[in-house]
């Protein structure tokens, strides 16, 4: 007999895009996980007025959402409303499992304690939340929330989700021995159509993500400034946080380096392929990501990478589209000179390498079909998938 279709709860804390990764790749993942046949809710915050847009899962996601209010968001503000309405969908359709989304929130704890009273089976994607890096960024607050809820809750977990072998390697390192399932997030693929090719204009390296600390930009201006490729300019697009943004304009100024570094701000997302197209070079100088989305956006747009070891990206390296190196100011300088150095039509090369790697495992249906699996195996209706590690 053929396995059923799970019908599956998610839970994210924020859909709000400049909340990074996770507010996009979730409503993604639960629209893609609704084609491959599988009954996906989903509960999440909304941004209140003047936040800008949540990205939302389309019409077959029926989706709940709690308005985010106040100065903080409400998930913070206010846990107990994103419990109840958590609790309410589950009492008012009972689902197979609950998959909650990222760790060091109350909403994660909301989720865990709903599962525990439900007798759910209970899925977390960590989202590279526990990384040595993510770890001591902001330490006390975190090993407060690991001595008041977190621990335990990771603990919970009948199933972890994570999109690479280093998220496993950081969960057993952590004592949590339960089985992980590496599966990493999809990417959509733009239109073939719209060319990469020279345009006669000055070349542009891009940046394109949140400017937070973890990101490596501090150490990638030094890099810049001891390169100073001619006729290129650094583009760095995204939303600042904690007057990130500030300080790195600062810093390039002290470098000299006014006019050929551009802050742009953030991106709208039916904006950004347009970004993409219009690069030679994508860069993400990380020093910690569980994926680095927009590195397999950049390569779907067929711009090779350049990205650290800080993000698992191996695969740069195994199909000749870009280059990963370790996250320090040397190794950027080097590979940034390699890059600027190549010809257009040896990075156009490695680009067109990048976008056959996107389609071939890193689409999304793909992805789905994968955690599709994974779940049935989980509810014992269905044979253990390739893709998870460690025993049930």
């Amino acid at each position: 007999m053929a396995p059923s279709s799970p019908n599956v709860l998610h839970t994210v804390a924020s859909t709000q895009a400049s909340h990074g990764g996770p507010s996009r790749s979730v409503p993604f993942l639960c629209d893609a996980l609704a084609g491959q046949g599988v009954s996906v809710r989903l509960v999440t915050t909304v941004p209140g007025e003047g936040a800008g847009d949540p990205i939302l899962p389309g019409g077959e996601v029926a989706t709940r959402t709690v308005p985010e209010t106040g100065r903080l968001r409400s998930v913070f503000r206010s846990p107990l409303a994103f419990y109840k309405e958590l609790r309410s969908a589950v009492q008012e359709n009972p689902p197979d499992l609950l998959h909650d989304h990222g760790v060091w929130l109350p909403s994660n704890a909301a989720a865990a304690l709903v599962a525990w009273q439900t007798g759910l089976p209970f899925v977390i994607s960590t989202r590279g939340m526990l990384t040595d890096w993510a770890l001591q960024h902001n330490r006390w607050k975190k090993r407060l929330a690991w001595a008041g809820y977190q621990k335990r809750v990771l603990g919970q977990a009948d199933l972890f989700h994570v999109t690479s072998q280093e998220e496993v390697d950081v969960l057993r390192d952590l004592g949590f021995d339960r089985p992980a399932a590496v599966i990493p997030n999809g990417v959509p693929l733009p239109d073939e159509s719209v060319s990469n090719e020279p345009t006669g204009e000055e070349q542009r390296a891009l940046f394109l993500s949140r400017v937070h600390p973890k990101k490596g930009l501090p150490m990638f201006l030094d890099a810049w400034a001891t390169v100073r490729p001619d006729g290129w300019t650094l583009e760095i697009v995204g939303p600042s946080e904690d007057g990130h943004r500030a300080e790195l304009e600062a810093q390039a100024r002290r470098l000299g380096l006014d006019g050929a570094v551009q802050f742009l701000g953030p991106v709208a997302d039916d904006e950004k392929w347009d970004v993409y197209h219009r690069s030679d070079l994508f860069v993400l100088p990380t020093h910690s990501e569980n994926f680095g989305i927009v590195v397999a956006e950049a390569l779907a747009a067929g711009v090779p990478a350049l990205t650290t070891t800080g993000a698992p990206w191996q695969d740069l390296e195994h199909h000749d589209c870009g280059w990963w190196v370790e996250p320090t100011e040397q190794a950027l300088t080097e590979a940034l000179r390699a890059a600027v150095d190549a010809d257009d039509e040896t990075r156009r090369a490695m680009g067109r390498r990048g976008r056959r790697l996107v389609e071939e495992e890193y689409s999304w249906p793909g992805v789905a079909a994968n955690m599709r699996a994974a779940y049935q195996w989980l509810l014992g209706d269905g044979p253990r998938p390739d893709v998870i590690r460690g025993r049930k």
